[in-house]
């Protein structure tokens, strides 16, 4: 009987007699279960999972590298397929409205989740094809089971990171699958759903005006016509005569806006826009004029103790002291100062002029004072063809800078020239929440710097304001051209009027202690009085600030009018949520995809030298068909599950498989293989 060549084996006693593997496991082939009835042949047909697994072990079994890690390239490919596919959806959907990126978003987690999973495949197979790598060496028997935890769970990849204390390819492989339990966050982290303002498809609307002429019939007293004030702006002009004006009206968050827009969402925007508006501006000239103060035997024609007319009843006559205008002209004005009490002495004091107001033209004649009616504001023109236009008023506010104690101190009073005109005002608005800002970005005022005809014609009690008013801006979108604006002249007219209540007037006051009160609308029959609960004209209140509030409001009152407004669209915005991609989220799934391409090709590599051990990846066909000695396994159970000590410690154990003779224990005997029956 001839020996087999592989028998050159110790010669320690054997514990039981071994067999020889069969020729098919030899060959690294495995076996299939044979199914339930055999068909017609007399073959035992194979179910799908027997199909695929056979067909799994064919792959394996054979001699192309490339086929035997057919299935894990396939896996990886699939998954680097689903991230880039996640990729291209994410640049899609950046940036859109959330309704319209559902579908795509739903389609991008689904492929995320295919993509974790199965980026694990390739990952757990390279672990377990390193585990029979592993024995192909001699190590310890304990090595298996921490390898085996470690293709299946991240408990067993950390305990191969400490056992290898991650200097070994296997190392990578255990990172792997520990890190591959959080990609599924790092993909959750990449979307978010900031708040974003989203254009709606019905726009918004702003009035401006080009051309204010509001509708008005004529007033007719025994046939004559009679001025009228302007109807839509008078109101409002004399609530900051006798106050502090038109109040803001409280609306949700905000103020209730003081023009008719209209906007159908949360938020609405308009481009840049002109408008016809009116501007002011005030300027402190007590330096300026020529005020002195003295006590003079002169005309008192700003008492409210005078009740005219004057055709009937003059000016009384008195001793003045104060700060006059002009003191050595023929009409000194009195600017602030107190009448002296006939009896002489100069503690015993009468009527005290506190505010008094100057227009700087005549109020019979509309003669202007200073050459162009004017001290501050000379060169304030508006073109009508080659015909310069004055602003709607221009005067003087002489106010006691600190009541009536500074008029009895010879304190000088504050006094500023105050313009109110014409202009075209460049605007930007926006409407938020219920909150209407809007930003004045620059001013149009026609310069004029030639002597011109006054505008205003005056025939005995006939009063005429003969040029119509006309501005030019450049376009907001075209520099080269200009807009045209203009107000009709019987408009500027009714406007003008209504300052001839308020300019002149005088504020004054019986003496210390008592309530001031107001004489204005110094009209031929006579002024009328009236009591002020608050005087906005009086120091230290801001004039300035006053007059800016005021032409604020007259512009606000011109867009109001429907009759004479243009209606400029917008855009309307609601809050909607949108897609936001944080890029940097995808660096770690895309980063695990490279790393386990890298370990799945160097574990193919370095598997691929090791022909003897053959590609088993996590199969567990190993372990039953190459099984321990007895001996070996009842000292290594009893091990486990006591403390008692054993020659065959698992802990201390080493084992290395040879696929032809089984596992090879050390301090083990491994007898040599008889021949199977009927072998010669």
């Amino acid at each position: 009987m001839a020996t087999h060549p592989r028998n050159q084996m110790t010669t320690l006693p054997q514990h039981e007699p071994s067999r020889q593997l069969p020729q098919d496991v030899q060959n690294n082939e495995r076996y299939t279960l044979p199914s339930s009835s055999p068909d017609e042949n007399g073959k035992r047909p194979l179910d799908l999972v027997q199909r695929l697994e056979k067909k799994l072990a064919e792959y394996n079994a054979s001699q192309n590298v490339f086929k035997r890690w057919i299935f894990e390239l396939a896996s990886w490919l699939i998954s680097a397929f689903c991230m880039g596919a996640v990729v291209g959806i994410y640049i899609t959907v950046s940036g859109q409205e959330m309704t319209k990126s559902e579908q795509s978003l739903t389609v991008a987690s689904t492929l995320g989740k295919i993509a974790s999973a199965a980026l694990i495949v390739p990952t757990s197979e390279a672990l377990g094809q390193l585990k029979w790598n592993w024995f192909h060496k001699s190590n310890a028997m304990w090595d298996f089971e921490i390898f085996d935890k470690a293709s299946r769970g991240a408990w067993g990849a950390t305990l191969l990171l400490f056992r290898t204390k991650g200097r070994s390819l296997a190392a990578l492989g255990a990172l792997l699958i520990v890190l591959l339990l959080a990609i599924d966050t790092f993909f959750q982290q990449v979307v978010t759903f900031p708040d974003r303002w989203a254009l709606q498809t019905a726009p918004s609307s702003i009035p401006i005006v080009k051309t204010y002429s509001p509708y008005f019939s004529k007033y007719f007293i025994k046939g004559d016509e009679i001025a009228m004030y302007d109807e839509v702006t008078s109101p409002v002009i004399k609530s900051y005569f006798y106050g502090n004006g038109s109040i803001p009206v409280p609306f949700g968050s905000g103020f209730r806006p003081d023009i008719p827009l209209s906007c159908p969402s949360s938020k609405c925007t308009w481009p840049t826009y002109d408008t016809l508006a009116t501007c002011s501006s005030c300027v402190d000239v007590s330096h300026d004029l020529n005020i002195t103060y003295a006590c003079l035997n002169t005309t008192i024609d700003w008492s409210v103790k005078w009740e005219g007319p004057l055709a009937d009843v003059p000016y009384p006559v008195g001793n003045v002291c104060g700060h006059f205008l002009n003191l050595t002209s023929a009409t000194p004005i009195l600017l602030s100062g107190h009448v002296v009490s006939e009896n002489g002495t100069t503690n015993s004091t009468d009527e005290v002029l506190l505010v008094r107001t100057i227009p700087l033209s005549d109020m019979n004649t509309k003669e202007p004072y200073y050459g162009t009616g004017s001290f501050a504001f000379k060169d304030i023109r508006y073109p009508v063809s080659i015909i310069p236009v004055r602003d709607i008023t221009d005067g003087l506010v002489a106010s006691a800078s600190n009541g009536i104690d500074s008029v009895y101190g010879r304190e000088p009073p504050v006094v500023h020239e105050c313009m109110l005109s014409w202009c075209v005002q460049r605007v930007r608005s926006s409407y938020e929440w219920g909150i209407y800002s809007q930003t004045t970005e620059s001013t149009f005022l026609n310069i004029a710097t030639d002597t011109v005809p006054w505008p205003w014609i005056v025939d005995g009690n006939w009063y005429e304001y003969s040029p119509n008013i006309t501005l030019e801006a450049p376009a907001v979108d075209y520099p080269d051209t200009n807009n045209t604006y203009s107000v009709w002249n019987e408009t500027a007219f009714q406007i003008m009027v209504i300052w001839d209540d308020f300019f002149p007037s005088s504020y004054t006051a019986a003496g210390r202690g008592s309530k001031p009160i107001l004489r204005f609308k110094e009209y031929p029959d006579g002024p009328a009085t009236r009591f002020m609960d608050f005087n906005p004209w009086l120091a230290p209140s801001n004039v300035t600030r006053h007059m800016e509030r005021l032409a604020s409001s007259l512009t606000n009152v011109m867009r109001s009018n429907t009759k004479t407004t243009e209606a400029l669209l917008g855009e309307a915005y609601d809050r909607e949520k949108f897609v936001r991609i944080n890029w940097p989220w995808l660096i770690f799934p895309l980063l695990l995809l490279l790393l386990s391409l890298v370990f799945l090709v160097a574990t193919i590599i370095k598997t691929s030298n090791d022909t003897e051990t053959g590609v088993w990846k996590t199969s567990a066909l190993p372990t039953l068909i190459y099984g321990l000695p007895q001996d070996v396994r009842k000292d290594s159970i009893s091990t486990t599950s006591s403390e008692s000590a054993s020659p065959h410690d698992p802990r201390k154990v080493r084992i290395r498989l040879l696929p032809k003779q089984g596992w090879r224990v050390s301090g083990q005997v491994v007898p040599a293989p008889t021949a199977p029956p009927g072998f010669i």
